[in-house]
């Protein structure tokens, strides 16, 4: 008879499984992620990662989750502990940008990435990970709303087009350092961020 696993063994095993899978989706994309791969990266049997998550499906649903659980951590909390209104803002921006690079990447371009590696065609993958990108706007459209509120931003600044203005940047942000490995794509993201934001500033 087989001894059962160790409830906190088997509980670190699917957390580094995750985490694993994680990495995996931010560098190589959601579509490609394996059940093998990520067995053959932790150095255990494919059949233990199926036993402890049931399909790749089921896996990808725990990426996203602990992507955003990661983002809102590492990002969107921190960044409340600014003044309400622009400082932020201009904290989450800072705070996003940030996690860009090496494993930081994990709270940072997953949306970026899946963007472009998910298969244009309807898919359930495809509309949760639109779903997260959609929350995340909607948070930053809240900040936005909030700026304006303080009397940071303009009155007749539009949050949805501003939001959009944003996540526009962090998209070249994330492909320039990514696939350009340009090394000062976090300053120049910055600097433009700074500019963009100049336009909406109130007099």
């Amino acid at each position: 008879m087989t001894e059962p696993i160790p409830k906190k063994k088997s509980e670190r095993t699917l957390n580094a499984i995750v985490n694993t899978a994680l990495e995996l989706a931010v560098t190589q994309g959601l579509s490609s992620m394996s059940l093998g791969e990520v067995a053959k990266r932790l150095g255990i049997s494919k059949s233990g990662v199926f036993v402890r998550t049931g399909s790749v499906e089921n896996l990808q649903d725990m990426v996203l989750a602990r992507y955003e659980q990661l983002f809102a951590e590492h990002v969107f909390l921190p960044a409340l502990e600014a003044p309400r209104g622009l400082p932020r803002l201009d904290r989450i921006m800072e705070l996003w940008i940030g996690r860009g690079v090496g494993r930081k990447a994990m709270a940072g371009s997953l949306h970026a990435v899946a963007a472009f590696d998910l298969h244009p065609m309807e898919s359930p993958l495809r509309k949760k990970v639109r779903a997260g990108v959609a929350r995340w706007r909607k948070t930053l459209a809240r900040t936005v709303m909030q700026a304006i509120e303080e009397g940071h931003l303009r009155s007749d600044t539009e949050p949805a087009q501003l939001v959009w203005e944003m996540n526009s940047l962090m998209l070249g942000y994330f492909h320039d350092l990514h696939f350009l490995r340009e090394r000062r794509a976090a300053q120049r993201t910055w600097e433009a961020y700074q500019r963009l934001i100049s336009t909406y500033k109130r007099a």
